[in-house]
């Protein structure tokens, strides 16, 4: 009889649990959008991956690009730099593009083009046109900053957090809002679809992959579409590494013209 009342206690302890974790959902919008940002941008001091982009048009035809980034945060959610460095084809090898992230102001973004030997500044209205020819756009690399929009928190299920969102300032943007789909255990978001002004989805943004890399949740395999034309590109991320040590002298405008090799190098 003992061992059945500890049984019924137990079980009524973790029921009593389980709803304490339901009753803990977040309720504040900025906090999980802060969260979600962290997430997806931020893991580790520094990060490296090589990834292999597969574009595919309206009518199925594919072309490939490959290229690592390197990663380098100056605080958890603040100013952060991304270098981009292109393998593959031949016809984009050593090009480069550089970020750095801003948190007051325009972020600054570098365009090396080794066959003109031209440095170009990508200026803030084309933060969103295509990322070398693919449907990433040039900010889907380095992150929209979350304090550019308003959000509110539309929906809670078990498993995601549902957050609509809207440009401050419509001139800066092709949307008229988005929503974006977190997944509660990681924050990552799962899925962002992008909407017109008569209220038509017409872009959208996937995590299609997710794997745990030295602890941290991370998106190996991501895709956007774009409805209207048919078409997507797909980016798959491979030997991924995080809290390398990257120096910060790797992302100075110097190392547009000379690659950082050391750091662009796989790791043994």
């Amino acid at each position: 009889m003992k061992s059945l009342l500890r049984k019924m206690a137990a079980a009524t302890l973790s029921a009593c649990m389980s709803l304490s974790v339901i009753a803990a959902d977040l309720t504040d919008v900025n906090d999980i959008v802060e969260r979600a940002n962290l997430a997806s941008y931020y893991q580790g001091n520094d990060g490296r991956s090589e990834v292999r982009m597969t574009i595919t048009d309206g009518q199925g035809r594919e072309q490939q690009r490959q290229f690592t980034i390197l990663r380098l945060n100056e605080e958890p959610g603040g100013r952060q730099h991304f270098y981009v460095a292109f393998s593959r084809p031949a016809d984009v090898r050593d090009t480069v593009f550089m970020v750095t992230k801003n948190i007051t102001r325009d972020d600054d973004r570098w365009l090396y083009l080794p066959s003109l030997d031209l440095v170009r500044r990508i200026s803030a209205g084309d933060k969103r046109t295509s990322f070398v020819g693919s449907h990433f756009f040039y900010e889907d690399v380095s992150g929209r900053q979350p304090t550019e929009d308003e959000h509110r928190l539309v929906g809670t299920t078990d498993a995601h957090y549902i957050i609509e969102s809207e440009p401050k300032d419509s001139s800066t943007a092709d949307f008229s809002s988005y929503r974006v789909i977190i997944d509660k255990a990681n924050f990552l978001p799962s899925k962002i679809e992008y909407a017109d002004a008569s209220g038509q989805v017409y872009r959208t943004v996937e995590a299609l992959e997710v794997q745990n890399i030295q602890g941290l949740p991370t998106v190996i395999r991501s895709q956007v579409s774009d409805l209207r034309s048919g078409g997507h590109t797909v980016m798959e991320f491979g030997f991924v590494s995080y809290n390398m040590g990257i120096p910060a002298d790797v992302f100075s405008e110097r190392s547009l013209r000379r690659q950082p090799r050391e750091w662009l190098r796989r790791p043994q």
